[in-house]
């Protein structure tokens, strides 16, 4: 097949009509403030049936529709970027020079290996558990990169905010905000959970600030119990939580403990 066929067949696979890729690439070129990168129907017509080149700025907006990168789309014109190092003693330039054609190639690191003390029945901070890493496109992560963000597990016997934080979730903590608020939500939904570090454990909880005592409140279906720190000295606010991952097609209640509120993950 031709290039604009297999642009063709991927559009097409993916629901897409011409009509919506060209809604779409508009959505863009408003969202960047270029008209360049609209993608009209007669356009797209040309790219996919008559062999039309699409300009850079139009194969953007084909990458990101199609959740295509664009070395890939690129591929299917003869263009292989990944030849790029390969090809460049061709071009004999006589000056020293900065070589930043393969920026895009920097990989970013992920954790491949955490420490075997990791026990997931404990709540933790995920950071400290991480022994070794592995490596990802730069790229893929740069929205990622300096958020002021944590992350953390509730461990799987942990029920302090059951139910609305189930055991086994992941968390996204805000360290930039440590501040504890008394007052002013609506539901308990609105009421801000914390990510607390003691000397001997994390907690996930409500929480409540007053004359240098911390005090962990945990949700009222929970059977935990408040506890009491000294504030700092026994316990310190790493932030608030504002992002939980939980798979809830796993969870399943947990008959052996004779009626109170308790839960497990097959």
């Amino acid at each position: 097949m031709t290039a604009g066929q297999q642009l063709r067949q991927l559009r097409e696979r993916l629901g897409l009509s011409m009509r919506d890729v060209e809604a779409a690439s508009l959505a863009i070129a408003k969202k960047l403030d270029n008209p360049e990168f609209q993608v009209p129907i007669s356009r797209l017509s040309d790219i996919e049936s008559k062999g039309i080149l699409p300009n850079i700025f139009r194969l953007f907006s084909l990458s990101a529709i199609y959740g295509k990168d664009h070395k890939e789309l690129c591929a299917l014109y003869g263009v292989d970027w990944d030849a790029l190092a390969s090809v460049r003693s061709c071009a004999q330039v006589p000056k020293t020079h900065l070589f930043t054609a393969l920026r895009n190639s920097l990989t970013f690191r992920l954790p491949t290996k955490v420490d075997p003390a990791f026990d997931v029945r404990r709540t933790t901070n995920i950071g400290r558990m991480i022994q070794s890493w592995g490596t990802v496109p730069a790229s893929f992560l740069a929205q990622a990169a300096s958020t002021g963000h944590t992350y953390a597990f509730v461990g799987t016997e942990d029920f302090t905010m059951y139910p609305i934080v189930m055991p086994g979730s992941f968390l996204q903590v805000d360290e930039r905000d440590t501040r504890v608020i008394h007052e002013g939500w609506r539901s308990e939904y609105e009421r801000p959970i914390y990510f607390i570090e003691t000397r001997e454990e994390f907690i996930c909880a409500w929480c409540k600030l007053s004359n240098g005592e911390l005090m962990t409140q945990p949700h009222p279906l929970s059977p935990a119990n408040p506890r009491v720190f000294r504030h700092p000295r026994e316990a310190e606010v790493i932030g608030r939580v504002v992002g939980i991952a939980m798979r809830l097609q796993e969870w399943q209640p947990d008959n052996s403990h004779n009626g109170k509120h308790a839960a497990r993950l097959n």
